[in-house]
């Protein structure tokens, strides 16, 4: 209750006296706009800030760490097939002891090899990058860079990390079971995905592969609904859409595509379980097996095809914009330099969008399309080319002329840009529908989505994680085992992939599982020996990394508060693990997020919370 008298109130019962004559600007302040946390002012145990955390901080840690264990497990099965490969039922000690009863005499199984092609893919697309890059990254850097306390919803974030821990489970899981882990390749066609009795990964390890998948499913869609609302909803004062750095643009605008395309692999995956459990049949036609005319009539395994493509070409760009984002935010920080086109890179970001979601059919050229709708989507491919062609030329006009920091994440984010164009000229070829008759289900499509997918993007995490490691666990890395780790993992990927190409055009067929049978292919035999080589060197760099990261929280040299002088708002933050961010009030922004070696400006770099002087302009180029 409040007694009024003499312009001054006071609050009968409390010491509260206001003169409101002498104050008239009474400003309340919000609790959200006040509280820097410090931890002793919630009592956290173990489990709340280690496992059951809330703190986006601590969850994109949860993501990187799970994300390199499921990339140990990816890496280890392709140097498996890949010695399979090189020396055709040769004997291998390896082989015993991690194949058990799949290799007898130490001689791999022909089914095992599919198997471990199929969860190889499974993995390395969705477990690990995936996860690795849009989990770790957007979850770290989308509340600190846009200048926020934390994900919009902190519960819906844990839980959909926990999801992608139970799918990743449930994915190693399936390694176990009796008659061999699924293997219908990581596409699943029917109608090996479709019977149980096809072969024996189409039993019990198919169907734990369909529900780790609903499970990884279910946790993409509520994390990247989380990351959209934070984006649109949480930034701080001054962070118009065009001040956004372009890493949060390139993760806001993954997260759409993915609530666009994952909903439709959902929905091929529940028909795909009614197909195998339920008697229906959307994919399976006219089938015999073993002698024995099966029931089905009237599906057809190409629908299939078309559902998993539309998501299938989306989650390249899924996985791939993050990976040029993170790109984007350490060249302009290396180089020295302001991003070159700004809008351009954001406007290219929207075209690979939305152009991702109708290029699916380059996937099915061979499928008996009609040849006007081949050429329909050939047209649409090429026209992705453009925006891609407009960031690499950015990256390239960035880097021009500026006064370079070679680091390792700088030298990881220019292999991307190397890997991007080399990769990406060979998708140009194989969106053609003419020319991809001709190389279809060969290794030079092997060598084409290798490159630009699964090497650009890693080049893209390892960028994202020496760039921000300080960030993440106060200490540096090593900088000379990162440079070690970057030299072999880059010439071992060209050694890798490059000779594919080659012997792709001299059309040795993918996925099988030893090519001695036909001697047509005796001249490229050799060739698969190298390539093998080089994948177990680049299998032994990554080895350099792991210890690098894993020492570097124990060893490294501390970390000052911005080790890079970048101008972005992560760095204005505490690193102590505090809940909250920022102690006291949230950081407002002035500016654009490149302002480095700015004329006129003492330091090379001007943070985004440092206000205009007097007279100067805000640049955008």
């Amino acid at each position: 209750m409040a007694n009024r008298g003499n312009g001054r109130a006071k609050i009968v019962g409390t010491d509260i006296e206001i003169d409101i004559t002498e104050k008239k600007d009474i400003v309340i302040e919000s609790h959200d706009d006040d509280h820097g946390h410090d931890d002793n002012h919630h009592k956290e145990t173990f489990i709340t800030k280690y496992i059951f955390s809330i703190d986006h901080k601590m969850i994109s840690k949860q993501y990187l760490i799970t994300g390199l264990i499921m990339g140990i497990v990816g890496i280890a099965m392709s140097l498996l097939f890949r010695l399979q490969l090189a020396w055709p039922e040769e004997s291998f000690g390896i082989f015993d002891v991690l194949l058990g009863k799949w290799a007898t005499d130490g001689v791999m199984d022909p089914n095992v090899y599919l198997a471990l092609v199929t969860i190889h893919g499974t993995i390395m697309v969705f477990f690990v990058l995936t996860a690795g890059l849009s989990g770790t990254f957007s979850n770290l850097l989308i509340p600190l860079q846009i200048g926020a306390r934390d994900m919009a919803s902190g519960f819906l974030n844990m839980i959909s990390y926990w999801l992608f821990f139970i799918s990743s489970a449930l994915m190693i899981a399936s390694l176990f079971v009796e008659a061999g882990p699924a293997a219908a390749g990581w596409t699943i066609y029917p109608p090996l995905s479709a019977l149980p009795q096809a072969q024996p990964g189409s039993a019990a390890g198919m169907t734990l592969w369909l529900v780790s998948m609903a499970f990884f499913i279910a946790s993409s869609l509520l994390a990247a609904l989380n990351y959209i609302v934070t984006v649109l909803n949480l930034r701080t004062k001054g962070m118009t859409m065009t001040r956004l750095p372009l890493t949060v643009w390139a993760f806001l605008v993954t997260a759409i595509i993915g609530v666009v395309s994952f909903p439709v692999l959902l929905s091929a995956a529940l028909l795909l379980i009614m197909d195998r459990s339920f008697g229906t049949s959307f994919f399976l036609s006219d089938i015999f097996i073993q002698g024995e005319v099966l029931h089905y009539q009237g599906g057809s395994p190409v629908l299939f095809e078309h559902l998993f493509w539309f998501l299938g070409h989306p989650e390249v760009y899924i996985v791939l914009l993050p990976a040029l984002g993170i790109a984007s935010e350490v060249i302009a920080t290396n180089a020295r330099k302001p991003i070159f086109g700004y809008r351009a890179m954001v406007g290219s970001i929207l075209a690979i969008a939305f152009l991702s979601t109708i290029v699916w059919g380059h996937h099915m050229f061979v499928t008996g399309m009609n040849p006007f709708l081949g050429s329909v989507f050939t047209f649409t491919t090429l026209l992705i080319a453009i925006p891609s062609a407009v960031k690499a030329f950015n990256y390239i006009t960035t880097i021009w002329k500026g006064n370079i920091q070679f680091n390792p994440a700088m030298l990881f984010a220019i292999g991307l840009v190397s890997t991007f164009i080399t990769g990406g000229l060979t998708g140009i070829i194989l969106g053609d529908s003419a020319l991809d008759i001709n190389l279809h289900d060969t290794y030079f499509v092997v060598a084409h989505f290798h490159l630009v997918m699964g090497i650009s993007a890693l080049y893209g995490l390892f960028a994202g994680v020496y760039h921000w490691y300080p960030r993440m666990f106060g200490r540096m890395m090593n900088k000379t085992l990162g440079y070690v780790h970057f030299w072999i993992t880059a010439i071992s990927a060209y050694g890798v992939f490059f000779p594919m190409h080659f012997i792709g055009m001299a059309g040795l067929p993918r996925r099988y599982y030893t090519n001695t049978n036909f001697p047509y292919f005796d001249d490229v035999a050799n060739i698969n020996v190298i390539i093998t080589l080089f994948a177990l060197l680049a299998g032994a760099a990554q080895i350099i990394f792991l210890y690098n990261f894993i020492s570097s929280m124990y060893y490294g040299k501390k970390a000052e508060q911005n080790p890079w002088k970048s101008t972005t708002l992560e760095w204005t933050a505490p690193i102590k693990h505090i809940h909250g961010n920022w102690p006291g009030k949230i950081p407002h922004v002035f500016r654009w997020a490149y302002d480095y070696s700015k004329p006129g400006s003492k330091e090379d770099f001007v943070p985004q919370n440092v206000p205009l002087k007097k007279g100067e302009k805000e640049l955008q180029h």
